[in-house]
């Protein structure tokens, strides 16, 4: 797992109203040979080729199901099936998912060649892949509405070479099944002898870790602990601070808001996305934000890629 990629594409970054540089909500997640859509605004498939990422999908999140989250969803299962498309793909979302995934194979008057399956998914609710979990929180958005945390299994301490030379054990293939975290025998001084992956190795590391907000009003409750010390923190920042009356009248957050909730959690990095189509840039959001959270403030634009390293 150490090698794994970790790359996030901002395909879509607007709020409900699309602009001529900004399209709705779609958040593209590569984790090693794994791709993971977090939503998918319209147009998706347009920003999938200017990003060339191709449309090899393993898995779609949708966090509610307020249009621009998820009419993006209607073309690209079209061109998947286009481009003849076997495998299932799986849509996770909250309460009326199942009639959503039936309507998509309803409204095609060809066979679609391949499976779509529903998962509707609650607070708590985690989905295992390999080498990583992905887990479902409630949000506030005047709907059912969730968020979303991927988050990376631990990975194996680091690994002691000298200890190990010390115990009799020749750099070779044994350095490679300890770190493996399996048991070897050597012969030492004529007796046969175990060494155990403690002994050699460190203390387990964290895997990397991102928290998608989705459409919320700030609202930790219930996930705090399972975001903290989040690599990337994705949150809405729909308005500016000026603005924070209307963002609690239709369930969003102000930049300001984003600012607080990254702090609490101790984010690593604070990405400002759901831009209202009010403003043409996000100058305000970044200072409104910074007042209350001290690490790295990004405003992605449409098709910025990032990738998180490893913290070590």
């Amino acid at each position: 797992m150490s090698g794994e990629t970790l790359q996030v594409y901002f395909l879509g970054t607007a709020a409900a109203l699309p602009t001529p540089n900004r399209n709705p909500t779609c958040i593209m997640i590569r984790r090693g040979s794994d791709t993971l859509l977090f939503d998918c605004g319209e147009g998706a498939q347009q920003q999938m080729m200017r990003a060339r990422t191709g449309f090899t999908v393993d898995a779609v999140f949708i966090t509610h199901w307020h249009a621009d989250h998820y009419l993006g969803l209607c073309g690209l299962v079209q061109t998947m099936a286009f481009n003849g498309r076997k495998e299932p793909l799986t849509i996770y979302g909250p309460k009326w998912v199942h009639e959503f995934a039936a309507a998509l194979e309803d409204i095609s008057h060809t066979k679609i060649g391949f499976r779509i399956y529903s998962s509707e998914v609650r607070d708590g609710t985690v989905i295992p892949f390999d080498g990583y979990t992905v887990r479902a929180f409630s949000v506030r958005h005047g709907m059912p509405a969730l968020g979303y945390i991927l988050c990376e299994d631990e990975r194996p301490g680091r690994f002691n070479r000298q200890r190990a030379i010390e115990l009799g054990i020749k750099p070779g293939p044994l350095f490679g099944r300890l770190q493996q975290g399996k048991t070897v025998t050597i012969e030492r001084d004529g007796e046969t002898v175990e060494i155990k992956p403690s002994d050699v190795m460190g203390e387990p590391r964290p895997g990397r870790k991102i928290v998608y907000s989705g459409d919320t009003r700030p609202h930790p409750d219930g996930w705090e602990k399972w975001g903290a010390d989040a690599d990337l923190l994705i949150h809405d920042a729909t308005y500016d601070d000026s603005e924070k009356a209307r963002a609690q009248e239709v369930f969003h957050s102000t930049a300001g808001e984003a600012g607080e909730i990254a702090a609490k959690i101790n984010a690593r990095k604070l990405a400002l996305v759901h831009a209202s189509s009010r403003y043409t840039n996000m100058t305000t959001h970044i200072r409104d934000a910074g007042q209350n959270y001290k690490g790295e403030i990004i405003a992605p634009n449409d098709l910025d890629m990032i990738e998180i390293p490893f913290r070590d």
